[in-house]
């Protein structure tokens, strides 16, 4: 059996995109240190890639990137990191991670963090834990509602009423459809209980987890003519609600009965499993989500009032909460609370019945988080393809595929983009997901489908309007996007022209341009930028990156800029009076190449030995099967010039590329 240096968990609410999106990112980041790694991922069709026991006690450190429950007490005693999925989706973060997790105590759940504020990232909260036991819960019903909801759906294309055996338009097969869409829809709720039960309690908490979930939807019976409880009358039930506080309290008191009869003999543990458990926890839970049903019908109630009142409010109001919500974090938490609240609103549409207002109100509300949740994609593919000379080429693949993922209902592949630049890029996003949501709205449209994208659009009620609204949003969203991608290049290129313009006009070109033949010429006067002015490292690093490829020197800016980051996080390459040799050994670069920057008024938040700002960056770009060879030459042979004054002097000192270029030239021969 192989060992592995890292071992890993990932998964999410989902188990579509996040899930393995952490993977890749994780076994990138193992790549880059020289581990070997290997991650198990928890997704929509089960546990994948799992790990052994032998592959767990042989490991020397675990990640776990989870929103929902993935066994971590499996891995008790080894060093550990525990993160939400999200902290795990950028090959930087995920680098940060196995870092962290090396450096973890074998007898903790938690990394020892490198300072305060990591260390506080890193533990998880009371609120992520209570998040992960939802979004259990949330993974193993969602299943339940798209197919239920789907197949409900198609049951109306043979007419909206074709499932009644007295309508004119009754169907056999559309009522044998509808009855089974109904019944996993009504699984929806037990589902949801049991598995956030699960989650807390284990494999015990599912009995007590499910009889909460029926208690959710049935309430609390009681007869009609005498008032009393009555096991043959009809309660009010309380719904999803009802379905997250019965599975917490099933949960929960699975806990308290193990501590309860923990002083049992050890020949007992099999009658506390098939009787003892089962029996008290569906007693105790059964007897409390009956108390509670009355407080918990008006709640509901309440809540979906509220939504009501939102609409109320005009279309603008609730189209943007929804627009912004579903955008907000792409598949995260916050989109999950606008979907499954979506969801929620539609199993009581489809239980009121076509032509009620709840129905009408639960569809449209539906039509709304979905043409939200697909726009965002759809606005990368529009950007990478109006504005492909923005983009790099991985970015460009990317959005073209995010066609195929927005269209069914996948908002996640729009998160590379988002994660690269939060700022426009998650406002855009926002924009274009509420511009969509609010012509829904206006425009009437009702889908009785709660997933499927543009798969389910022969069942949506005005349909070709509802792929108007997305289309507008996603335009809308796209144009914005290229303007801030166009921004971001012109920015970062202004300084190219600059340079061959300054050696035109210096004084001794000839001397400059006489060595360009020889083999040693790594910096070229084009690559010279003098006077820039850089906010922060990394922007500092970006314009390298992008400048990098515009010279033909690598293929990916973003890949290169992860190479940068991740030197830089091995430790600083700030050296002192004012000077940084920030380098990158990447297999996107294809030549090795100095490009140098410089900054008059200095670039602050780089750490350098002196703690004086950097005016002077020369930085190493190195292909990836030349990291031990050409890179410590010309590592050596520049820390080595740094150590002269005269040399530090001239290329501090001078605004000339040419001279700067030859200077650095004669000291990498």
């Amino acid at each position: 059996m192989a060992k592995f240096d890292i071992i890993a968990a990932t998964g999410c609410p989902t188990g579509i995109a996040h899930t393995f999106m952490a993977k890749e990112a994780l076994e990138k980041a193992a790549a880059e240190r020289g581990l070997t790694i290997k991650v198990e991922t928890h997704g929509q069709v089960g546990v994948e890639n799992e790990l052994s026991k032998s592959e767990i006690a042989g490991a020397k450190a675990v990640v776990v990137a989870a929103d929902k429950d993935v066994q971590a007490e499996r891995f008790a005693g080894k060093p550990m990191v525990s993160v939400g999925v999200s902290k795990a989706l950028s090959v930087e973060a995920a680098g940060k991670l196995i870092d962290r997790a090396l450096a973890a105590k074998g007898d903790s759940t938690v990394a020892a963090a490198a300072d305060v504020e990591d260390e506080v990232e890193e533990k998880e909260s009371i609120g992520h834990v209570i998040y992960k036991h939802l979004m259990n819960g949330v993974s193993h019903m969602l299943v339940f509602v798209v197919a239920g909801g789907v197949l409900t759906a198609v049951s109306f294309l043979w007419g909206i009423t074709s499932f009644d055996s007295t309508a004119a338009d009754y169907n056999s097969f559309a009522a044998m459809l509808k009855i089974i869409g109904g019944i996993a829809m009504n699984l929806m709720v037990p589902v949801l209980s049991a598995y956030i039960a699960e989650s807390i309690g284990k494999r015990p908490a599912l009995v007590p987890g499910f009889v909460a979930g029926m208690i959710a939807i049935q309430g609390l019976p009681v007869n009609a003519e005498t008032g009393l409880i009555d096991a043959g009358g009809a309660g009010v039930g309380f719904g999803f609600l009802g379905g997250i506080v019965g599975g917490f309290l099933a949960g929960y008191v699975i806990l308290l009965l193990e501590k309860v009869f923990a002083g049992l003999p050890k020949n007992l543990d099999g009658l506390k499993a098939i009787f003892l458990y089962p029996l008290f926890s569906t007693a105790i839970v059964g007897l409390v989500m009956l108390g509670i049903s009355g407080p918990m019908a008006a709640i509901n109630t309440a809540m979906m009032d509220f939504l009501k009142g939102l609409s109320a409010s005009g279309a603008v109001v609730l189209g943007l909460a929804i627009g912004c919500m579903c955008a907000f974090d792409m598949g995260g938490p916050v989109n999950k609370a606008a979907y499954v609240t979506g969801t929620a609103m539609l199993t009581e549409a489809l239980a009121a019945g076509v032509g009620t207002d709840t129905y009408n109100f639960g569809t449209n509300f539906m039509a709304a988080v979905s043409a939200a949740c697909i726009v965002p994609p759809l606005i990368t593919t529009f950007a990478v393809v109006v504005g492909k000379k923005y983009f790099s080429q991985e970015d460009h693949d990317a959005g073209i595929v995010n066609l195929i993922l927005g269209c069914t209902h996948i908002t996640e592949g729009a998160i590379p983009f988002m994660t690269k630049n939060i700022w426009p890029v998650m406002p855009i996003m926002m924009l274009g997901s509420s511009i969509a949501s609010i012509l829904t709205i206006m425009f009437n449209v009702h889908d009785p489908a709660p997933h499927g994208g543009f798969l389910v659009l022969p069942v949506v009620e005005n349909g070709p309007l509802w792929v108007l609204a997305i289309l507008i949003g996603a335009v809308v969203g796209g144009i914005l996007f290229v303007a801030f991608k166009k921004h971001d290049f012109e920015k970062n290129q202004k300084a190219a022209p600059a340079a061959p313009s300054k050696s035109v006009e210096a004084p001794k070109p000839a001397a400059v341009e006489a060595p360009k033949a020889e083999a040693a010429d790594f910096v070229k006067v084009e690559n010279v930028f003098v006077a820039e002015d850089f906010t922060s490292r990394d922007e500092a690093l970006s314009f390298v990156s992008n400048q990098a490829v515009k010279a033909g020197i690598a293929s990916d800016a973003d890949a290169v800029m992860n190479a940068f980051l991740a030197r830089e996080a091995e430790g600083t390459t700030g050296m002192m009076e004012g000077f940084a040799i920030p380098h990158a050994k990447s297999d996107a670069i294809t030549e090795a190449a100095v490009i140098v920057v410089k900054d008059e008024s200095g670039v602050t938040g780089w750490d350098t030995m002196d703690g004086a700002p950097v005016n002077v960056a020369i930085a190493l770009l190195i292909p990836g099967a030349q990291a031990g060879t050409t890179h410590l030459k010309i590592l050596s042979k520049v820390a080595e010039a740094l150590m002269d004054e005269d040399f530090r002097a001239t290329v501090k000192g001078s605004a000339d590329a040419a001279e700067i270029a030859k200077t650095i030239n004669d000291r990498l021969v």
